[in-house]
Formats: structure tokens, C-alpha cells, sequence
């Protein structure tokens, strides 16, 4: 029997979890190996699809934080709980945790970016045995857009948590201002023994990248996720091709030392 990689598999919602007027985490029945930072294909036939960060992995499932934005993801809002969506993947190259054990570790991410990386989170979360100093900074427009707040709660018990926000409002415990600002403040060791992680919108990427570079931390000690130019997760259609890379196969996880040259 010939595998067909466009056929994609059906999988049962399990749990609905809203964040946000627009944004849902899914999580769907899963089996099989999956990394942090990869992701999958939703579709619904007669819509279309649309690749998916993977944002939490678990037994036997995974969860999908999908932002309501257009015809594929408001077809999807249709389907709840015990209903199931068409998924083909993983796809593409994830976060590896072996690059980070032993290791200081510094998050940084903006907005939906910090889906992408929560598995990452999750698991030095799980195990801080296995790192060494954690600090996780996410910005967020306003304390309405906050993303995963009952994770944020877990979170700051065993790493230094950061919350940001464009703009604030009455009664909010949120600190205001681009997450850029508080990496000067982060409490470096030694950098050669400090990973870093930061995603999010460009401009947020390429300042973060910046200041981590700014407080002596090696190109190589950097990851970043080009998501924002996933397509169709095999690298046919062309759309997520920058120079010689195709970012659904070569990424979208990049080791900053190359990624950097990624520039379309």
C-alpha cells in the first residue's frame, strides 16, 4: 500500500478550552511521536486547511490553540466537543529539549507565539531538575489577550515569570511595555550555558534576539520559530521557501546561527 502524506486522518475533540473572545485550545486524540514547535494541517473539506501549532502535548493527544481569523478557523470554531476535525502530520522541525538540558533557559514570546512553545515550558516546568535557571517572558496586547493563564499560575512557582502588556488596565498585575525591556534585567550566569528561545511577530523577534545578543549570549545559544510561514508541510506548494530553505521541512525551528540569514 502506497502512504499518501496529502490524506489526512480524523481525530476526536476531547476538551474545548477558551482563552480569549477569538482563541481556543482543541485538544484532539493523538498517538505517535511529536516534538514542541512542530505542527499540523486542520482541515474541513469544502473550507480548505490551515497549519496549527502543537502547544501542548500529552497521552494519548495533543492540543492545537487556534485563533478565530478567517474562512478555515471559523469552520472550525463549528466543531466542539466530541465532534472530530481532519489533521495530516506532524510536520516540520521541532524544538529538541536535549538542546536546552543542563542548561540556564530563557522564553521569550509574543502574543500566539508562546503556543508553539508552551511544550517546551510544560516540560522544564515538569522536570527543573533537568535545567537550570528558567525565565519565561510573554507579551500579550492587553491582560484580555493573555493566553494559558491557569498554566502562567503553575509556572511561577519553579521559574522567574514575566507578563508584559501593550497597554493595561485597572486592577491588573501585569507589567507594561514590549517584552524587549526586561531583558536587561534577566539574571545571567554564564552565557555559554544559557539557551535561549523567542518567538513571536518579526519585529518582537529580531529586537529580542537583539537584546539577548546585547547581554553576551552566543548566536548558537538561540532558537527561533519561523511559523508565521508554514504552508502546505511538505515543502510542494512553495509559499514557505526563503533562499535555499523551505521552512516547513528545514523549520520552522531554526538555531538563530542560521536562521538569521533567513531574510525574504
Amino acid at each position: 500500500m502506497i502512504n499518501n502524506d496529502y490524506i489526512p486522518f480524523s481525530s476526536k475533540i476531547t476538551d474545548v478550552i477558551q482563552h480569549t473572545d477569538i482563541e481556543y485550545t482543541f485538544r484532539m486524540e493523538y498517538q505517535g511521536d511529536v516534538k514542541p514547535g512542530q505542527f499540523f494541517e486542520v482541515s474541513i473539506p469544502k473550507y480548505g486547511e490551515a497549519p496549527i501549532s502543537v502547544s501542548g502535548i500529552g497521552e494519548n493527544y495533543i492540543d492545537l490553540t487556534i485563533r478565530r481569523v478567517g474562512k478555515v478557523t471559523n469552520e472550525v470554531f463549528a466543531h466542539y466537543k466530541g465532534d472530530s476535525l481532519l489533521l495530516r502530520g506532524p510536520y516540520g522541525n521541532g524544538f529538541d529539549l536535549s538542546d536546552y538540558k543542563g542548561k540556564d533557559l530563557i522564553v521569550i514570546a509574543g502574543g500566539t507565539g508562546l503556543s508553539p512553545v508552551k511544550g517546551v515550558v510544560d516540560y522544564f516546568f515538569l522536570h527543573p531538575e533537568q535545567r537550570g535557571n528558567m525565565t519565561l517572558i510573554a507579551g500579550f496586547k492587553t491582560p484580555d489577550d493573555i493566553l494559558f493563564k491557569d498554566d502562567f499560575g503553575k509556572w511561577e512557582t519553579n521559574m522567574n515569570v514575566i507578563i508584559t502588556v501593550d497597554r493595561a488596565e485597572a486592577n491588573t498585575s501585569c507589567h507594561v511595555g514590549l517584552v524587549t525591556q526586561y531583558i536587561p534585567q534577566i539574571q545571567l550566569g554564564n552565557a555559554a550555558d544559557t539557551a535561549a528561545i523567542v518567538v513571536g511577530p518579526p519585529a518582537m523577534m529580531r529586537f529580542s534576539v537583539q537584546g539577548l545578543l546585547d547581554i553576551g549570549l552566543p548566536e548558537e545559544n538561540i532558537w527561533i520559530s519561523q511559523e508565521r510561514k508554514m504552508c502546505c508541510g511538505l515543502g510542494k506548494c512553495g509559499h514557505c521557501r526563503v533562499g535555499s530553505a523551505y521552512i516547513c521541512l528545514d523549520g520552522p525551528v531554526f538555531n538563530y546561527a542560521k536562521g538569521k540569514a533567513l531574510v525574504d
